[in-house]
């Protein structure tokens, strides 16, 4: 629960910045908009930016082990999970022009742990590639609550248009069934 609210309270800060001044912003895919709020979001009336969590894959956390071009992510997820039927079936780490590197499948929810961790790999990736890393709902599609960063500078938290890349939603891998 700390770390979501130090996560929301970034976000704020990261959303009240112009965005000439944000470093390293993606900006080879139009349809990007790492700053855009989805229209469930809202501003709370203290001005703290709320999510709409009803129907977010969200990405909490990455830690991140091994070396350059065979790292392993432990990734952590907060999804409305609620069975077979809505529940957190993958996530995904791609590069800043929307390059599927890896897709991490989860086989069943998690209705009873949340939020939960996955871990995944090896990822080949550099240690300065900057990446981002999303969930995605089996009914309901990707999550704008994404980390972004490298592993030499660490990830932080970030948004993206549930649109973005929405292409890599039909790139292999994908989930076969639910277990339960």
């Amino acid at each position: 629960m700390i770390i979501r609210m130090l996560g929301l309270m970034l976000l704020s800060l990261v959303l009240s910045c112009d965005k000439d001044d944000m470093m390293d912003e993606p900006s080879t895919d139009d349809d990007m908009e790492m700053d855009e709020i989805n229209a469930d979001d809202d501003i709370d009336d203290d001005g703290t930016f709320v999510l709409a969590d009803d129907s977010q894959a969200a990405i909490q956390k990455v830690e991140v082990s091994g070396s350059e071009e065979r790292y392993n992510f432990n990734v952590e997820i907060s999804s409305p999970d609620t069975g077979c039927d809505q529940y957190a079936d993958w996530w995904e780490v791609f590069t800043l022009d929307s390059t599927l590197i890896y897709r991490r499948i989860l086989a069943h929810s998690h209705v009873n742990e949340q939020p939960f961790s996955r871990s995944g790999g090896p990822i080949d990736i550099s240690k300065d590639d900057q990446v981002i890393i999303r969930g995605h709902m089996n009914n309901l599609g990707y999550g704008s609550l994404v980390m972004r960063g490298s592993v030499e500078q660490g990830f932080v938290v970030d948004t993206l248009s549930i649109d973005y890349a929405q292409r890599l939603e039909s790139t292999e891998p994908l989930p076969q069934d639910c277990d339960f």
